[in-house]
């Protein structure tokens, strides 16, 4: 497979550091970054030293980063992404609903069944199917089934990750505003009354926040 670079992503597509990648998938930074960079040159765009990926490449590293964890060779999953990007006519195919719904596992392989069609992957020890599962829960996606947006921690919680709004960062839904807006003024002394009331929010819309940045 020839590699091309990747060109800097556009306003709507965000913008994700490895710290960012890490604080949302709630991750380990080290291995976030010794994983993707195993896809650096399909993924990420660069300035000097600085590197990032936009939010479908955020997507579709966490899928990746499990089935490396699960012990299935790099070279492996970049071939099956090729296949399933030809399939899908998208760069990013562990992005799509069909791919991430429809990841299996049993004794002896990781496999992907699509339209009557399989796609084995072989990896080391088995595959933890509930991280992809609930992550799957986590996602919205558009009326061609990629991922649209993503609530990091469900979506009974108000904090999203929307490429469309603040270049992807994480906010509370339906507004704006960053939760580390919230968790300062919290951490300030500020009472959660106070807060609601200063920033129009719900006591759930700051304790949400507030627990967002803890576990970050």
């Amino acid at each position: 497979m020839t590699k091309t670079p990747p060109k800097k992503h556009g306003l709507g597509d965000g913008i994700y550091t490895v710290a960012d990648i890490a604080a949302i998938l709630q991750l380990p930074a080290p291995k976030v970054r010794r994983w993707l960079a195993a896809y650096w040159n399909q993924y990420a765009w660069t300035v000097d030293r600085s590197v990032a990926v936009n939010f479908q490449a955020l997507v579709e590293f966490y899928v990746l980063y499990h089935l490396g964890e699960a012990g299935i060779d790099t070279a492996e999953v970049i071939r099956a992404k090729t296949a399933l990007a030809e399939w899908f006519k998208t760069p990013f195919p562990f992005a799509q609903k069909n791919v991430v719904e429809n990841i299996r596992t049993d004794q002896f392989r990781i496999y992907l069944e699509l339209e009557g069609h399989i796609i084995s992957l072989d990896g080391a020890k088995q595959l933890n199917l509930d991280f992809i599962q609930q992550f799957f829960h986590k996602l919205d996606f558009d009326n061609a089934s990629i991922a649209l947006r993503f609530w990091p921690r469900g979506k009974e919680k108000s904090i999203v990750v929307d490429p469309q709004r603040q270049f992807g960062h994480p906010v509370i839904a339906k507004t704006n505003i960053y939760p580390e807006t919230i968790f300062g003024l919290f951490q300030g002394g500020e009472t959660i009354p106070f807060i609601c009331s200063a920033y129009d929010l719900t006591e759930k819309d700051v304790n949400d926040a507030i627990a967002y940045c803890q576990a970050a």
